[in-house]
């Protein structure tokens, strides 16, 4: 059976990885507009609802409107932006946390966020199983490529290579931190320190954590092997147990749709740091995208996607 998708905003860059990752795959058939209709409510209504799968990769206001648009109870859809993520009757699109049923079932899911789905993938199982308290106030220091800010920061950084590094979202309450707090399970949002630096793709989210003042928390091995048993068999999470001396983001590193999760721990076990190491336009994005669409059109979970080496 082929599946009719439409992506709505397919010439942005999260629209344009999917299609890379739909790219001869027999399973989909795109609906294409013209250039010259591309912006045309009247093109894109009659898009959206001949689709069976709808990809929306528009700012929040545009994707609300598109939904909107849609005169059917058949159409189900996958929105890449924030809009959608914690609003009523969305499933949050990161299966490993959420279930893959549920995904698979749902008519309509909103994609994680980038830095969100590092964090949550960290923190979330071991909030469930109680090795971390939900009342503990967790901060989040994480860094993306700037390929996660859309045209406009990645004509910036390009026109001027100058930029070392950008840390934004310096007022507080940004827009992830929502999805963050409600799908990592805790009691209050999490201070949360995002930045930009001079590479195309790439992202490494960091949890610190000061065990020895945080009441009940496990040890460092404890949080590792937990994390290594929620996770055992997934195509797309690695819980790695090796830990070197450093990590390093390199410019020349090709797409991927997995992520990678560390548990660092100091000898005495008194600290921890949590990081997850990802492609911001793969799980983070555009892989992510795909693995629910193959989930709801029950296919396999990783067709189309670039696994983990």
């Amino acid at each position: 059976m082929t599946h009719q998708v439409f992506i709505d905003g397919a010439v942005g860059t999260t629209g344009l990885e999917i299609k890379e990752r739909l790219a001869g795959r027999a399973e989909f058939s795109l609906i294409t507009l013209p250039e010259d209709r591309r912006k045309d409510d009247a093109a894109r209504s009659e898009a959206l609802n001949a689709a069976d799968f709808v990809i929306l990769c528009l700012p929040d206001d545009a994707a609300r409107a598109a939904v909107g648009m849609i005169a059917n109870d058949r159409t189900r859809v996958i929105d890449a932006s924030t809009a959608h993520r914690v609003a009523p009757g969305w499933t949050y699109g990161l299966p490993e946390i959420i279930g893959r049923e549920a995904v698979a079932g749902a008519m309509r899911v909103a994609n994680p966020g980038c830095y969100p789905t590092g964090f949550i993938a960290l923190l979330a199982p071991l909030v469930r199983d109680g090795l971390l308290p939900a009342s503990w106030p967790y901060t989040v220091n994480a860094v993306s490529g700037y390929s996660g800010g859309g045209k406009a920061l990645i004509e910036r950084f390009e026109a001027d290579p100058d930029i070392a590094f950008r840390a934004y979202g310096l007022a507080m309450g940004h827009k992830h931190v929502p999805e963050m707090q409600r799908y990592a399970g805790l009691d209050h949002p999490p201070v949360f320190a995002p930045a930009v630096i001079p590479a195309h793709r790439g992202m490494v989210v960091e949890v610190p954590l000061p065990l020895a003042a945080i009441p009940g928390a496990a040890t460092p091995d404890a949080l590792r092997a937990a994390l290594a048993r929620y996770y055992a068999g997934s195509a797309l999470v690695r819980v790695r147990d090796e830990s070197p001396d450093e990590l390093l983001l390199r410019r020349s590193t090709p797409a991927w749709d997995g992520i990678d999760l560390h548990v660092f721990g100091a000898k005495d076990g008194t600290q921890a740091r949590l990081v997850a190491v990802l492609d911001n336009l793969g799980k983070g994005a555009s892989g992510a995208a795909v693995q629910c669409l193959n989930l709801m059109a029950d296919l396999p979970e990783t067709a189309g996607l670039t696994l983990p080496g």
